[in-house]
């Protein structure tokens, strides 16, 4: 009995180990990018924002992480927002959802 009861202690905490990386997983993420400040007028200070819309019509908001990728691509976003292409590491502060940049361009245009 003791054996079993190792044995699934062991198993589960692989699983939760396993679940941990997966969250930290880089992933490529598309939508408009604005500034926090100037465009959502919901901050003191200017920092970068994508709003993403999901395929249930609704819009995940993500905060960009103040790290360099982001503050050198900002020039982009707060003269006015613009549909970009970022890959990073998405983290959950409460209910906010932080991007952790790790490339931030503008999309590509669309060919008409």
């Amino acid at each position: 009995m003791k054996n079993i009861i190792t044995i699934l202690a062991c198993a589960a905490a692989m699983m939760l180990a396993t679940a941990a990386r997966a969250a930290d997983k880089e992933q490529e993420l598309k939508g408009e990018g604005c500034c926090l400040k100037c465009q959502m007028k919901k901050s003191d200070s200017c920092q970068n924002v994508l709003a993403v819309k999901e395929k249930d019509g609704k819009t995940t908001v993500y905060v960009l992480d103040q790290n360099d990728v982001s503050k050198a691509f900002h020039k982009n976003l707060c003269s006015g927002p613009a549909k970009i292409v970022v890959k990073g590491v998405v983290k959950k502060d409460g209910d906010k959802n932080i991007l952790v940049a790790s490339k931030l361009e503008k999309a590509p245009e669309a060919k008409k």
